[in-house]
């Protein structure tokens, strides 16, 4: 499974569509995207305090399935490879969402589905 940080809007607007995508996408070609491992640190990075954000779980299959494809590239300022969608996400491909929230300190937490499939 990837997941992805979204902005409500953006959420809204592919629940009307039946497509996710972001400004990302049309900036750069793809939407980024995280593995389970990758979720709590890219919230701290990229979006501080923000209370008003949705966790997508999409189905990396699925995405193949509908054409749609995924490439994981270097990312130098992470250390890290991260999975690159290229083109939107068809809702079919949308498996789970949360409200994604940090707490009263600032933290970021997994949903407990999440925070269970560690376990």
């Amino acid at each position: 499974m990837l997941y992805r940080l979204a902005e409500p809007a953006d959420w809204h607007n592919a629940q009307q569509t039946g497509f996710f995508a972001s400004t990302d996408l049309a900036a750069e070609g793809f939407i980024h995207s995280s593995e389970q491992h990758q979720i709590l640190e890219t919230a701290r990075r990229c979006y501080a305090g923000r209370a008003d954000l949705v966790l997508l779980e999409w189905d990396e299959e699925a995405l193949m399935a509908a054409g749609v494809r995924v490439e994981r590239e270097w990312v130098a300022s992470r250390g890290q490879h991260f999975a690159h969608v290229f083109g939107p996400v068809p809702l079919a491909a949308v498996r789970r969402s949360w409200p994604f929230e940090a707490d009263n300190v600032g933290d970021f937490q997994l949903p407990n589905e999440l925070a269970d499939d560690k376990k």
